[in-house]
């Protein structure tokens, strides 16, 4: 019994010496980067009860914690100014963890669907349109990382998930998030302080996977039975609630400066309760974060020929701006003008420089000053008829780029019937004049109002006009 007992004590010594050392989420990892000039969150494992000391390299400051009875423990560092300085962090409940080459920056969240996901190298059956030539130039760009977080369903919320970070070279890049990557680029290029970005995706993700059970239980279409008898062998894309818990809920201790989403091609169906459903992501996500009123910027579904109506994808984008108009500090892109006609049935269209050059539009604007860079697509705003002309108004006109036969614009009678229409732009009182020779007195005017319409209104600062509708007419998918 003696031996016995030495052997109890002996391997309870080993299993207590084994778990001792602090334990760190794979977020927390060398070549990260941290929220410059703010208050920023590290968390992890220990023995319970344990006090936890944080020391940083750029600090003589010493922080502190007390593991709670699971061992959780959670500290508040401070942050510096931007830098390229390589930095440490060393975590110790009497053996010392270090994080090795941190870097202190800018931090964005990116999450979606494959259109987020699509990396520079592309997909078997879509490229991405330059992604080679970023590739082979990675190792220039020193100032970025990305942490790409492996696909992870889970029926409750989680506590770590898998992605750890990667600086940026012609091993790492391939997999990076091209909309991430070039909205990282543009940031970094201007701001001139690394940014680091979190891909957070999962393809063909329904809006539902990334909300949390006690919001998707009182949707009506949604079966929750479909992520309660799911499991590690058949979660899919379609499956309510488990993006949330096992992908998203395990970062949200980390602090980020703002947020990137690009998902709304699996709802088009539903697109009549699209705009309620991302009304609540984005507050339950700032909920969640605990980090304020959080920058969130969309990317509006592009164009494609989805299968069945031909306006399923009109009404989901029309979804998408009710949201961002209902939200503050939320802004959206106009994506019409980056599809090619050969992409009719190209769900993953290449231009994704340009989508993420126009997310850092949006951020350079709104969240870092630049006020001179124009980062809002015209809006529909209002019409007159006048004769058998509709003059259409405009939100967020500067003016046009061009005088040409443009491209895009349908018009209707009485009778709801659409006929493509020609367009007049007029600079002097800021409108557009729309008109067909088949409609004697319009009563509705649309602009690239269909799953896939390309159009060629622009403004003067290339930007392009929002696909609209003034009519309410109802949806023939509905």
């Amino acid at each position: 019994m003696k031996k016995f007992g030495l052997w109890l004590f002996v391997l309870f010594s080993i299993c207590e010496i084994a778990y001792a050392k602090v334990q760190l989420p794979e977020i927390l990892n060398g070549n990260m980067v941290l929220q410059q000039n703010t208050l920023v969150k590290l968390w992890g494992k220990a023995t319970f009860n344990t006090r936890i000391t944080v020391h940083t390299s750029w600090s003589n400051k010493r922080y502190t914690a007390q593991s709670d009875a699971s061992g959780s423990w959670m500290v508040l560092i401070e942050t510096p100014k931007a830098d390229y300085t390589p930095r440490y962090i060393d975590i110790s409940d009497g053996e010392t963890v270090r994080i090795n080459n941190v870097l202190i920056g800018e931090v964005w969240f990116c999450s979606g669907q494959s259109n987020m996901e699509m990396p520079l190298g592309g997909f078997l059956d879509a490229s991405t349109q330059g992604g080679n030539e970023s590739i082979a130039t990675a190792n220039l760009k020193k100032g970025i990382r990305v942490a790409t977080i492996k696909r992870a369903g889970a029926h409750v919320p989680q506590e770590m998930c898998v992605g750890s970070w990667k600086v940026c070279n012609t091993e790492n890049a391939p997999q990076f998030s091209a909309a991430g990557f070039y909205f990282a680029e543009r940031l970094n290029q201007i701001l001139d302080v690394p940014i680091g970005i979190i891909n957070c995706s999962w393809g063909g993700s329904c809006i539902e996977g990334w909300l949390p059970r006690e919001v998707v239980k009182d949707y009506k279409n949604v079966d929750l039975s479909r992520a309660e008898l799911s499991n590690k062998r058949n979660w899919h894309a379609g499956v309510p609630t488990i993006m949330y818990n096992g992908m998203l809920k395990p970062l949200m201790n980390y602090t980020i400066r703002g947020i990137l989403w690009y998902q709304g091609e699996a709802n088009v169906k539903e697109h009549a309760c699209y705009a309620d459903r991302m009304t609540t992501l984005v507050k339950q996500w700032r909920k969640d974060w605990g980090l304020g009123d959080l920058p969130f910027y969309m990317v509006e579904i592009a164009p494609f020929e989805y299968a069945g109506k031909g306006e399923v994808a009109a009404f989901l984008r029309e979804a998408q701006y009710t949201a961002v108009a209902r939200l503050s500090n939320c802004g959206i892109i106009c994506t019409n003008d980056l599809v090619y006609p050969n992409e009719l049935k190209q769900i993953h269209p290449c231009r994704k420089k340009e989508v993420g050059d126009r997310l850092a539009y949006l951020a350079l604007n709104r969240d870092y000053g630049y006020k001179d860079i124009a980062c809002d697509s015209p809006v529909y705003k209002g019409m007159e008829v006048q004769d058998s002309v509709a003059v259409v108004s405009f939100d967020h006109l500067s003016g046009f780029s061009s005088y040409c036969e443009y491209t895009g614009f349908e018009i209707a009678g009485e009778d709801r019937v659409f006929h493509p229409a020609q367009a007049k732009t007029s600079y002097r009182t800021r409108t557009v004049s729309v008109w067909s020779g088949q409609v004697k007195k319009p009563v509705a005017v649309r602009y690239c109002f269909k799953n896939f319409l390309l159009g060629n209104l622009k403004t003067n600062r290339g930007l392009p006009f929002a696909p609209f509708r003034t009519d309410n007419f109802p949806s023939e998918a509905n």
